[in-house]
């Protein structure tokens, strides 16, 4: 089954966390183009590194090495979880709580990599990539770790008002959203219909002008700090 299933994270925040584990095919095709990259590099610092005889084929083996174990390493710590392979098809390497990858378990689930390569072909990989729901081969079950798609930011939304005001209540998920939306596609309503709309959310606020309440703790969570200039 090579199908991408999306999970669904809590985080402390509140809400969820949505990830979708990349399948198979995707990664193949990464893992093809990282193969290709590194394969043509190695082959012109052979060429170069030839033409110092013996010396020059021990340099080979040793930047072979560090090539081969480590520039997955690179990529996933330093460069947003993602190989030129990997980011070139839109994915990202995370911990399987959503979190960023740290260094300890890159380096557990590139170290597994011969394993999943057994007997042949990435067989062993290909399988537990089919037979797991985050799509994990063996490093990434002991890394744990997945590879999922890498969403674009959802950009803030814009909001008219200035100055910035707590809310006053534990607000739900749901609710959260209504008041950003609000907040957000009040510039499209009448003045009458904002005041119709903010008077249901009066017994919760409290406030002397809901309307612009509203706005200042739509402000307050999405962290419009241009705001403070008129507190």
């Amino acid at each position: 089954m090579i199908t991408d299933t999306r999970i669904a994270l809590e985080i402390p925040e509140g809400g969820d966390l949505p990830l979708d584990p990349a399948g198979f095919g995707p990664r193949a095709v990464a893992y093809i183009i990282d193969f290709l990259i590194t394969t043509v590099a190695l082959s012109i610092l052979g060429a170069v590194l030839g033409l110092a005889g013996g010396f020059g084929d021990g340099i080979l083996y040793i930047l072979y090495f560090l090539v081969n174990w480590f520039y997955p390493v690179f990529f996933e710590v330093w460069k947003n979880g993602a190989t030129p392979g990997k980011r070139s098809m839109g994915l990202v390497v995370v911990n399987d709580d959503g979190t960023p990858l740290t260094f300890s378990a890159s380096v557990i689930r590139n170290l597994m990599r011969p394993v999943d390569m057994l007997p042949v072909g990435y067989m062993t990989g290909v399988v537990s990539i089919l037979c797991t729901r985050k799509f994990q081969r063996l490093g990434d079950l002991a890394a744990g770790t997945m590879v999922v798609y890498a969403h674009q930011p959802t950009p803030a939304p814009v909001l008219d008002a200035k100055g910035k005001r707590p809310v006053p209540v534990s607000l739900r998920t749901d609710e959260q959203r209504a008041l950003l939306a609000f907040a957000e596609r009040s510039k499209s309503l009448s003045a009458q219909r904002q005041q119709e709309l903010a008077e249901l959310l009066q017994p919760i606020i409290k406030a002397d002008e809901p309307v612009l309440a509203i706005k200042q703790m739509a402000n307050s969570m999405v962290g419009d700090f241009s705001g403070g200039q008129n507190r």
